[in-house]
């Protein structure tokens, strides 16, 4: 599949989202394919390291395709979208190898969730972070997904950028934590390989200890959230939001 380029480089399995005209937004199958990526790290004992990033420099993953909720009839809809991007976000949490996201230019909305289900994120001081759908799709996330940005930002820090519809810096989310490595563009090929080297150096049953325990700790206690997600997927506000949005005009909101 040409959008989700998928290469094995010595111990380190690479996952390409490759739609840079569109910001490599992702479509059902590339989803899909990064699912069969996970499997594939884990199925192949030469794989010692998962690393995705992004073809063009301009984004990471712009989100979802938003024309495939063109489709979307009712909060049903909704529910079914959100427990197969769990279904994913999930598998990437339990890949056994560490996992790092490479960032440069957007990683916004499922291109975010995909980037807090990495262990380990590099960027560049051009990247952005956000999810700023108050503004755009007036959708909402999963319980998962909400729970995954207050694990990695705090309530405050998630709160203020889904509320104000924020995108975070570069720097803003390395001074969350959220980034652990901040370099300059032409620093970045070189830090990656830095980087890799010293995970592929590491004892893999520690690391996945590490792994396995903080996604333990992070779930644990998950509360169900499909109303939630139902009421806002179902609403005339999304379904009125979505049209306008490929159309490029702004939405207004009803609140119903």
């Amino acid at each position: 599949m040409t959008e989700l380029v998928i290469d094995a480089d010595g111990p380190v399995l690479r996952v390409t989202f490759n739609r840079p005209e569109q910001h490599n937004a992702l479509t059902w199958a590339m989803w899909d394919g990064l699912y069969d990526a996970c499997e594939r790290a884990d199925a192949d004992p030469a794989v010692k390291l998962l690393v995705l990033s992004g073809a063009g420099g301009r984004a990471f993953v712009a989100g979802t395709d938003i024309s495939q909720f063109s489709t979307f009839v009712d909060g049903d809809d909704g529910i079914a979208y959100e427990r197969k991007v769990q279904r994913i976000i999930d598998r990437l949490e339990r890949v056994k190898v560490p996992t790092v996201a490479v960032v440069q230019g957007y990683c916004v909305g499922g291109g975010l969730v995909v980037a807090a289900a990495c262990d380990l994120r590099l960027a560049v001081p051009g990247a952005r972070f956000g999810a700023p759908i108050a503004r755009t799709l007036g959708n909402c996330l999963s319980m998962n997904t909400y729970s995954l940005l207050v694990h990695h930002l705090g309530p405050a820090r998630t709160l203020d950028m889904l509320l104000r519809a924020r995108m975070y810096t570069a720097e803003e989310a390395h001074a969350a934590g959220f980034v652990a490595e901040l370099c300059a563009p032409g620093d970045l090929p070189a830090r990656q390989a830095e980087v890799e080297e010293r995970l592929l150096s590491h004892a893999p049953l520690s690391m996945w200890a590490a792994k396995e325990a903080v996604r333990r700790l992070r779930v644990a206690g998950l509360p169900d959230g499909d109303d939630i997600v139902a009421t806002v997927f179902g609403s005339a506000d999304f379904h009125a939001a979505v049209p306008a949005f490929l159309a490029k005009e702004r939405a207004t909101w009803q609140g119903r």
